[in-house]
């Protein structure tokens, strides 16, 4: 490509005429680019030119196109870039551009712009073909061989997802919840139950042996629970005895002719005295509140022991489960490259 360079000079004013190419094929195009420098603020005017025009005879102009940008020492750059074609085999000058700065007039170099025709061998006519058709390419069983599996492939894994999802909806989840259950204490049982008995007023009931049964029988279940020993199945002397051995000698003496008492009214049909009956209640009442316990849980957490087959059954569902997720992030990429591979071949 031969670069044809003008550079006129009057003052501040510069102007370059260049174009890209000085020959060109027939139908083919270059660019004729007019640049001026000038100081900042000067008024520059570049010829009227319009698209679809001629420029010179036989040389078309086709577009035109605009920038500017600063230059040193305060100039600016202005330029005009002129696309051109000719379909007429030819030598054309091209005439120097006159610029108007501030009103006076400036000039580029004159260019010149060689069109040619391209060689046609007129002599063999019946080497000349017309423009081929768009055909189709070939089928080529290698080129679809990698797709084709990955597509069987993709519906065996198909089927394998279905396997393995009715495998899991089949294998039923273990649930295994914690329970927490209130719990109460003896000595609240105890107290419930003899606030049931007062509530009845048994120490005024002529069944005096119903009393006593239901007394002593709330203090058995109250020592078994509160001490640790089967009191329920146990003598009075045995009771007494426990209770001496486990170290409280809370009011073991009133407890002792409570359970005596209740003895004689249940097996020797003792009549008690006046009184006695209340006595004996409010000693049981003692007991129990002097004996309790404070500061004990009153909830009980239930966690429930899985057997060895629950615990495989767990194992189980997420070993399928991973391997259905496994599985469907293998059939999306699978799918995806499939897609992907048949639209680069059709």
């Amino acid at each position: 490509m031969l670069l044809a360079i003008a550079q006129v000079q009057a003052q501040t004013v510069q102007v370059e005429q260049t174009i890209d190419s000085v020959a060109i094929f027939i139908g083919q195009q270059a660019h004729v680019t007019v640049g001026v420098t000038a100081d900042k603020g000067s008024q520059v005017t570049f010829p009227d030119w319009k698209p679809r025009t001629y420029l010179v005879p036989g040389v078309e102009l086709l577009a035109i196109e605009s920038d500017s940008a600063e230059a040193d020492n305060g100039q600016m750059t202005h330029r005009r870039r002129l696309t051109i074609t000719s379909f007429d085999e030819n030598l054309y000058p091209l005439p120097p551009v006159e610029v108007k700065v501030g009103g006076k007039p400036y000039q580029g170099n004159q260019l010149a712009l060689k069109v040619v025709t391209v060689d046609v061998d007129t002599l063999h006519p019946n080497q000349f073909f017309p423009p081929k058709d768009v055909q189709k390419n070939p089928f080529l069983w290698s080129e679809w061989r990698t797709p084709f599996l990955l597509s069987l492939l993709f519906v065996a894994l198909i089927g394998l997802l279905v396997w393995l999802y009715l495998r899991l909806k089949a294998n039923k989840p273990i649930i295994a919840s914690i329970r927490i259950i209130k719990k109460i204490l003896p000595h609240q049982r105890a107290m419930k139950a003899i606030d049931q008995i007062k509530a009845e007023h048994m120490t005024a009931s002529e069944d005096q042996k119903e009393y006593y049964t239901r007394l002593t029988d709330t203090l058995r279940q109250y020592i078994n629970e509160r001490f640790g020993f089967n009191a329920m199945e146990m003598t009075t002397p045995e009771i007494i005895q426990n209770l001496q051995q486990s170290g409280d000698p809370t009011m073991i003496g009133e407890l002792k002719d409570l359970f005596e008492t209740a003895d004689l009214v249940k097996f020797a049909k003792y009549s008690t005295l006046m009184g006695e009956n209340d006595l004996n209640l409010v000693n049981a009442i003692n007991f129990i509140d002097q004996t309790k316990l404070e500061g004990q849980p009153t909830e009980e957490r239930i966690v429930p022991q899985l057997s060895d087959d629950d615990k495989k059954a767990q194992q189980n569902r997420t070993l399928i489960k991973t391997l259905l997720w496994t599985l469907a992030v293998v059939e999306i990429a699978l799918l995806a490259y499939v897609l992907y591979s048949v639209v680069q071949l059709i």
